[in-house]
Formats: C-alpha cells, structure tokens, sequence
C-alpha cells in the first residue's frame, strides 16, 4: 500500500512539474527581431569568421539559438543578455559608428578576450564551440595592433616640432556631458596615481581627488566613496630625436564620479569623455556611459570597484617625481581649459 502511494505522490509531481514547465512557455517571449544595417568592412576573414562563431549569437541580430536557449525559464536569461550585448557592441549595425568608434570597438574586443572574458566563462560551458583558442586570440591581437599602426600616434619629430602641434584652448564655460557631468580643470591640482598605455599607442596620466586618493590609501574601494572622483588624460605617444617616447598631442579627457544615487545603473559611478581640441563630449544621450562605458569596467575591474589602473597603495610624490623625469617639462600641455 504505502508503495502505491509513493508511486502515485511520484506521479503527481512529475504531472505538476510537467504542467509548470508547460505554464511557463506561455510567457516565453522570442528575441526582438531587428534588421541587418551593416557588417564590419575591410576585416580580414580569419577575424570575421572568428567573430561569427564566438560573438553574433549575443552581439548582433542574427542569432542561432539552440533549441534549449529558447525554451523558459532559460530564454528569460538568455534574451537579456542578448538585449544588453546588442547595447554594448552589435555586428549587425557596424556601419552606425563612425571610423574613430569602430577603431575603439575593436580595441575593446582584444581586450576582452586577451583577458579571457570574452565570450562570458558561462557562455563557452553550454556552447564549447565558440571557445577561442590562443592562436585565435593573436589573430585578433594582430588586427588590433594594424589599426592602432595606422593610428600613426608615434611619429618621430623633434622636440621643438612637438611644442608647435600643442595649443591650449580655452573655455568661457565648462564642456558638459549628456549625464550632467561637466569638465573639470581643478583635477590639475588632483593627485597622480598612475600612468598607462594601450594598444592604441596612447600614453594616459591617472589623477585623483582627495576623496578616491584616501580610499586607495585605505584600501577602501568595494564600494569606492561616494565623492570618489577620477580624471585621465589621454594623449598620442611621441618619439622624440633621441628615440625617447613622450606625451604628444592630447586625445581626450576622461572622467569617473562616484555617486551611488545618480548613477545606479552603472554601478554608481557617472562616466564622462572630452575629445580633441573643442572637448567635445562623447555620447548622444545619458545612456551613453550603461550602452558602453561599464560593459568593460564591469569585465575587468571589478576586483578594485569597476577602476581600472589603482594601485595598490598611493605613493602621489614617487609617481609625480617620476613622471616629471619621464616628460621633463611637459605638464603644461595638459589643458588648462576651465579656471
């Protein structure tokens, strides 16, 4: 008796299960369909086809889904993530950017899967075949570092010439982003807290404030305190007569700020970019910065609160003297643009 019973308590839940399972596909709704508007052009095929196979079925509008990706509750999660992709970088709409934009997509991809991010780790279990191997990544590298030579961001001039190529604009009022976030020539006064360079052939000088200089000295950035605020400013690489490599020709000016508050959907930290001499603010509208900006920060930097370039400790007198032999006279080519 208490077997038949067992047998029948079996049998009902695997009827509920089954009726759930069937209750869900009602409120499965398929991907938004958009149309195909422009491929990437001049690519070369080894870097197409690796980008078909391991990237459209998220970033652009042609995707072959399994039969299981389409199947509730797994489709919820899967027509989100391709809802964000599509935002972050979408292949299927490359022709919308302009020249400088595709160059700084690009840039993004190798730098994603250089850091193995990219596809996402959870992706490449349930779809093994779009795993890139190393050789494929340096195929990737090898285009990346193509575009950045045609780039020409290091000439070899003369260090007279390099002072002639370098006005100093100004501004009667602040340039302002689409977020709110206006530019800000007070971080001259801020702190340096570290130097880069990218596959881009830019050099970038790293400043804070002294609120995001005491949380790096705390070590107190999971989160970073609201009032943390980071200015980088971005400029080609010169290689002066005696082959030295210096700051040339100033590209942008880049700015985080944290406020939890405004800036909930990028994880509270506002982004803001001034390009070329007129500073012009990057981004159409305010959602510029959760389009693009923090789909990166997000992948590599969440281990030291969505920044990247933080070092350990701040040691601001070290870096500044460094960096001041590095360039000797050079600061004041950093814009003086609002006083």
């Amino acid at each position: 008796m208490k077997q038949i019973k067992r047998i029948k308590l079996i049998n009902i839940l695997f009827l509920c299960i089954v009726a759930g399972f069937t209750s869900l596909q009602f409120f499965n709704k398929p991907i938004e369909q958009k149309p195909v508007t422009g491929h990437m052009r001049n690519v070369p095929k080894q870097v197409e086809h690796i980008l078909e196979r391991s990237c459209y079925n998220c970033h652009s509008n042609e995707q072959q889904l399994s039969f299981f990706d389409k199947v509730a509750p797994i489709s919820w999660t899967v027509n989100k993530d391709i809802a964000r992709a599509r935002e972050v970088m979408n292949f299927s709409e490359w022709d919308k950017l302009s020249g400088a934009e595709q160059k700084g997509k690009f840039y993004a991809i190798f730098n994603m899967v250089n850091a193995g991010k990219m596809p996402l780790p959870s992706y490449t279990l349930t779809h093994p075949g779009s795993k890139l191997s190393a050789s494929e990544v340096d195929i990737i590298k090898q285009y990346a570092l193509s575009l950045s030579a045609k780039d020409g961001f290091i000439p070899t001039v003369a260090a007279e010439q390099q002072k002639e190529t370098r006005a100093t604009p100004t501004f009667k009022t602040a340039p302002i982003s689409p977020n709110g976030i206006a530019y800000n020539g007070e971080f001259r006064n801020w702190k340096v807290i570290g130097m880069s360079s990218l596959i881009d052939n830019t050099i970038r000088i790293i400043y804070g404030n002294d609120i995001a200089v005491k949380a790096i000295e705390q070590e107190n950035f999971h989160p970073w305190p609201n009032g943390s605020a980071v200015a980088k400013a971005v400029f080609k690489q010169v290689r002066k007569s005696n082959g030295d490599i210096i700051p040339g020709d100033f590209v942008n000016m880049q700015y985080m700020v944290k406020d939890g508050r405004e800036f909930k959907d990028t994880e509270g930290w506002g982004f803001a970019k001034f390009n070329g001499p007129t500073l012009k603010p990057t981004g159409k509208t305010a959602l510029f910065a959760q389009q693009s900006c923090i789909s990166c920060h997000r992948q590599l930097a969440e281990s030291t609160g969505f920044l990247f370039n933080v070092p350990p400790k701040v040691n601001s007198k070290k870096l500044i003297e460094h960096y001041l032999k590095t360039v000797q006279n050079e600061k004041d080519i950093i814009y003086s643009a609002v006083k």
